[in-house]
């Protein structure tokens, strides 16, 4: 359940010719390609780098999208990402909202479900406090 959202990044994201399907669309697995981009450039923002050598990394559980308008080329795709609800003891909730820059129209909506995890033993950990503390409302 969503108690608070808040706004964490936007990433600018330019649309390539190789990004379209045969429909001429931006194809389905793309979008969540731009959320991933947008999911590390905010890890990595929080000092969190994407290396599987640390002692703590992030993988996603559960990722979601609705489709609403279709994206095509040419464009920049700006992908905001907010973190939404209570943190877990290991777990966060982020929402994100895809739009072309200079437009106000929402092209799609997704979720995705951050765990935080020790690559050696694949288990879970609790969270950073620089974590907990960034997304407190």
């Amino acid at each position: 359940m969503e108690h608070f959202r808040k706004l964490m990044l936007t990433s600018i994201i330019p649309i390539r010719w190789g990004d379209m399907d045969a429909l001429g669309h931006v194809n389905n697995t793309v979008y969540f390609r731009y959320m991933e981009q947008a999911r590390v450039e905010w890890l990595e923002q929080m000092g969190f780098p994407i290396d599987m050598r640390r002692e703590e990394a992030v993988v996603v559980v559960n990722a979601s999208c609705t489709f609403l308008v279709a994206l095509t080329y040419p464009g920049t795709v700006e992908c905001r990402l907010f973190f939404v609800g209570k943190p877990g003891r290991s777990s966060l909730e982020t929402r994100y909202e895809l739009r072309k820059v200079g437009e106000d129209v929402l092209y799609a909506e997704g979720a995705a479900k951050m765990v935080w995890m020790n690559p050696a033993t694949g288990k879970s950990v609790p969270l950073p406090q620089s974590i907990l503390d960034a997304v407190a409302p």
